[in-house]
């Protein structure tokens, strides 16, 4: 079983609003994300949030899908929520983590199911999505990497595992992998809002 992570808890000071909740149509991020990877197959997902964050809470908890997990340690930075959610899903059933961010919204389900069935059958230890020779979310760790992980340096995040291990690039012709929306001139672009 390859269950999902979805960081949340980003302070969102560029934003200047919790991008979980910021909409695409009629559905918060949030929302898209959860539903796009239960369309996906996805069989199990975290949502890893602040613990101030009891709006994202309710809307996770209205996909129907998912469910929120607080990451007490936030202010410690990206890879403690990443761990956070590991620590949550971690089950001698799963094999790896699909990992992805809240503020990338548009990927398809065809895409997200495209790359856990190549993760499947990767020899590397990661395989990333990735559009126009740019890579981007989702990310599948398997499960040999849980503990690496686990024992980064926070203050320098995944990006040293990362560079540390192969890492399979896939292709998936889907410009949501690499629209991640920080600022509101990027969800302007991104969303056209």
């Amino acid at each position: 079983m390859t269950p999902a992570i979805v960081l949340a808890a980003g302070a969102s000071s560029r934003m200047g609003a919790p991008k979980a909740l910021l909409r695409v149509g009629d559905r918060t991020f949030v929302r898209c994300v959860l539903d796009s990877l239960r369309s996906a197959g996805v069989a199990d997902a975290v949502v890893v949030v602040r613990p101030d964050a009891d709006a994202v809470i309710r809307e996770v908890a209205a996909a129907g899908f998912g469910r929120a997990v607080v990451n007490v340690h936030h202010a410690q930075g990206q890879l403690s929520s990443l761990v956070t959610g590991l620590d949550t899903i971690d089950s001698p059933r799963v094999i790896a983590a699909l990992v992805t961010l809240v503020d990338v919204p548009l990927v398809a389900p065809a895409t997200i199911a495209a790359l856990l069935a190549r993760a499947a059958d990767s020899s590397a230890p990661i395989v990333r999505a990735a559009y126009g020779g740019r890579h981007g979310h989702p990310v599948v760790f398997r499960r040999e990497l849980f503990d690496v992980l686990r024992r980064a340096d926070p203050a320098t995040g995944a990006k040293p595992v990362l560079r540390a291990h192969a890492i399979e690039d896939v292709d998936t012709g889907d410009p949501g992998v690499v629209e991640d929306v920080d600022t509101p001139d990027d969800y302007r672009r991104v969303i056209g809002n």
